[in-house]
């Protein structure tokens, strides 16, 4: 397992963009102390990336989101703030432990009622949504072994111009060499080739530095 190490400079302009720019409100916070007190591992994104993905389901339109890995509900809360008053975001989250946390932040939020938390491996839980109503947008943040996995079901339970966004994607640089973390390297970099090969798939990766040290994002549209 890599240790992702942040340069101090990247955690300041972060904080910095965080207070001016982006302004988390209460929900927010509260979410991330939740997750501190519950001892829940500190993996959720940054402020500025989940006030990208409220963004992204504003400017995609979207009114169907699904979400793989939801933690606290960090990302919860944003991206269902970004969807209108009945619109819908389903999250699988594999703890129940973690799912009661979030489910707790999400209705302190005032989003309670358009989150749909779904428990269990999310490979087990992905296929009982076929025949529902297809996603609008996908994130997708969970174990990285199985980011290719995820991904074709995020197709799949999508339509034409579903936006998919993978986090996770650079994984300080091993995707050059994966043999620095054989867990969850290789599953990056199978679901990055897949973005770039699969013909159902447009798609761009994107760089970044800041308190998750040296990382990315993958953002695509379905074809």
């Amino acid at each position: 397992m890599i240790e992702h190490v942040a340069e101090p400079g990247w955690i300041d302009v972060e904080h910095y963009l965080t207070d001016v720019v982006v302004r988390p409100d209460p929900a927010h916070k509260r979410a991330l102390t939740s997750a501190a007190e519950a001892g829940m591992p500190q993996i959720e994104v940054a402020p500025n990336a989940g006030k990208l993905l409220k963004m992204l389901v504003q400017l995609s339109g979207a009114k169907h989101v699904l979400e793989i890995g939801t933690l606290a509900g960090f990302s919860s809360i944003w991206m269902a703030q970004g969807l209108p008053d009945d619109g819908r975001l389903v999250t699988c989250e594999y703890l129940q432990k973690h799912a009661d946390v979030a489910r707790a932040n999400v209705d302190a939020a005032g989003v309670g009622h358009k989150v749909d938390i779904r428990v269990g491996a999310a490979l087990d839980t992905l296929p009982t949504l076929v025949g529902e109503e297809s996603f609008d947008f996908v994130f997708i943040d969970a174990d990285k072994e199985n980011d290719a996995n995820y991904l074709d079901w995020a197709i799949r339970l999508g339509r034409p111009g579903t936006v998919i966004v993978i986090d996770n994607v650079i994984w300080d640089g091993s995707i050059l060499e994966p043999s620095r973390d054989e867990v969850n390297a290789p599953g990056i970099v199978k679901a990055l080739e897949m973005l770039g090969q699969d013909p159902r798939l447009d798609a761009t990766a994107i760089q970044t530095v800041g308190s998750k040290g040296w990382d990315g994002f993958a953002i695509a549209r379905v074809r």
